[in-house]
């Protein structure tokens, strides 16, 4: 973990667990970013969305949270950081029981040993597209 950011536990934690999240991290300075949610999607398309756009996204989740990574990293890229000053992800996931598993697993894999807090929202439908499955809306304290 960078050192600017701290995991916080409660005295219940329990490595029998696979927790894809910490409970909560906290920061000490650094500068705050607010990212946008992303999906698989391109992170700059057409407003009001036209449907062609979105054809070559994939349908399997998990390739939907790969792309979905991949566009929330190069975003806190451009904004100086890294996955791994991420603090905070919002996952809206459509159909939490078709596609959790592999969303998990995917950005399990992503984030490595580095669990932001997370919080996970079921929705019936995302704005961008209705073939996504994954929005992913993150906070990120970068060191000073």
């Amino acid at each position: 973990m960078k050192e600017h950011l701290e995991r916080v536990e409660t005295g219940d934690t329990d490595p029998r667990f696979n927790m894809p999240y910490t409970p909560a991290i906290k920061t000490r300075g650094g500068t705050t970013v607010h990212l946008a949610g992303v999906t698989a999607a391109p992170v700059y398309h057409s407003h009001p969305h036209v449907a062609s756009e979105f054809d070559d996204i994939p349908l399997d989740p998990a390739d939907q949270a790969e792309r979905a990574v991949r566009n929330l990293e190069q975003v806190v890229e451009a904004a100086g950081g890294s996955l791994g000053d991420i603090v905070e992800v919002t996952r809206f996931i459509v159909d939490l029981a078709t596609n959790q598993d592999a969303i998990n697993r995917t950005l399990g894999e992503a984030f490595g040993d580095h669990r932001p807090a997370s919080t996970t929202v079921e929705v019936v439908r995302l704005a961008t597209d209705p073939r996504l499955v994954l929005e992913l809306k993150a906070v990120a304290v970068l060191a000073d």
